[in-house]
């Protein structure tokens, strides 16, 4: 069955590339609701933001979402996971500024929360969308790939200069709250060496040590190291599971990301849907439900870490 999360729960902080303060609460919602954004500082005009594939504006850091008034809500892909990934179909989240606050550059904040509130069903069946046939994107930079599975699959490669990263390879399985368990506590990453560019561009405003990995050659500058020796292409995995998720509805297939970024994945979606084909919409027997992210999964399952 579809869900909400169970009471409303608050994050504060600062937004990861504007540097400004954020107060952000995710809220109960009824079936068929899907995600959508509230901006409550916005007291004229349409303040709804919904979390879809094709409001997204492309940026190469973060992913960010605008609706036809050009109100806009940046960085939303860690909470997005963090819905996918605790199984949460369903929720009005209200932000009183136009960036998700970082916390510690990981989704394991939002999970720990969204599950120590506990997730509710609901009165309608959960549907999702079917990989019947492969779908790409090829780019200079990378490429990504969606192809039929059972359920919610992925692979993911990255490749730094910097020793600390290098390349890096994992494949997973993401049924049984594998997000949860493996996926939810990487955090965001960058290299030393661009971070003034990045600041000249008026990016990474409010990043810091405690909410980013920062890496120089093969030091890692972040204080405690690395949660996870790949944490690098897990955080990656992260990612591409909360720009997927701006699919709208649950996907079952197996998704291949190559040096892929949110403009990359973006891009995967609006060929998917440009294929009507390659997919179909099904409403999710027993098993097919089992497979997808968050079923099952309780709040333990949450690294000690976060």
């Amino acid at each position: 069955m579809q869900t909400t999360i169970r009471s409303a729960v608050t994050f504060e902080g600062v937004g990861l590339h504007s540097g400004a303060p954020a107060r952000m609460t995710i809220r109960p919602a009824s079936a068929e609701h899907g995600i959508w954004f509230k901006r409550t500082d916005i007291r004229l005009g349409d303040a709804m933001i919904p979390a879809r594939w094709n409001v997204v504006e492309v940026s190469p850091l973060c992913t960010q979402i605008v609706n036809r008034a050009g109100v806009a809500v940046s960085t939303i892909e860690h909470v997005m996971a963090a819905l996918a990934g605790c199984g949460v179909h369903n929720a009005l989240i209200e932000i009183d500024g136009p960036e998700v606050p970082i916390l510690d550059g990981s989704a394991a904040p939002f999970v720990r929360a969204i599950l120590s509130r506990g997730v509710r069903q609901l009165d309608a069946p959960v549907r999702a969308i079917e990989i019947l046939a492969p779908v790409a994107i090829q780019t200079p930079k990378g490429w990504a790939r969606l192809e039929p599975g059972q359920g919610l699959s992925m692979d993911f490669h990255i490749s730094f200069s910097d020793a600390a990263i290098g390349e890096q390879n994992r494949r997973m399985n993401l049924a049984n709250g594998a997000f949860v368990r493996e996926l939810c506590d990487s955090r965001t990453f960058c290299r030393a060496a661009d971070i003034e560019a990045m600041r000249a561009a008026g990016k990474a405003r409010g990043g810091t040590y405690e909410n980013a990995v920062v890496v120089e050659g093969d030091r890692i500058l972040s204080p405690g190291g690395l949660r996870h020796a790949d944490e690098a292409v897990r955080h990656k995995m992260l990612d591409a599971l909360g720009d997927l998720a701006l699919a709208g509805l649950p996907i079952l297939g197996h998704y291949t990301g190559h040096k892929a970024g949110h403009a990359i994945t973006n891009a995967l979606l609006h060929e998917l849907f440009a294929h009507p084909e390659a997919y179909r919409l099904v409403t999710c027997d027993a098993v097919q439900a089992a497979r997808l992210p968050g079923v099952g999964v309780e709040v333990e399952a949450v690294p000690e870490v976060a």
